[in-house]
């Protein structure tokens, strides 16, 4: 009986050892990059229409992440799919250093969303005051 709920409420087949390996990575940086962002496990499962507990399973890697769910959740970290998953090697070539302020803008990527959302306050500031 317990067989046949778990499949009903889509359990699947239990995870190989390099699925618990890949999941348990991939919660991490999950976890680490809501933690960068300053947003709590709730604030986040509300973005993705889940529960707290869901999330939390994700993190820890006890339950498979729904690859629905990848493009979301890369979209509200902003990062793309293959850091998200840890293939941070598949990268196009740079043609040489960046512009200094594309470095910057990368900078300020990483920061956490208050502290981005300041920066693009401060920017839009003086902005407006050179249209003038």
């Amino acid at each position: 009986m317990a067989t046949s709920l778990a499949i009903a409420l889509g359990a699947g087949s239990p995870m190989t050892h390099d699925e618990k390996v890949f999941f348990k990575q991939l919660g991490a940086r999950i976890a680490a990059l809501r933690k960068d962002q300053g947003m709590t496990q709730v604030q986040f499962a509300e973005i993705l229409g889940l529960t707290q507990q869901m999330i939390a399973s994700y993190e820890v890697g006890r339950r498979r992440v729904p690859v629905s769910l990848l493009p979301q959740i890369a979209e509200t970290f902003t990062v793309s799919l293959e850091e998200l998953i840890g293939k941070k090697d598949v990268q196009p070539a740079k043609r040489g250093p960046a512009p200094k302020l594309q470095q910057q803008i990368e900078r300020i990527q990483q920061l956490l969303r208050a502290k981005q959302r300041f920066v693009i306050e401060m920017l839009d500031t003086v902005l407006q005051q050179t249209a003038r």
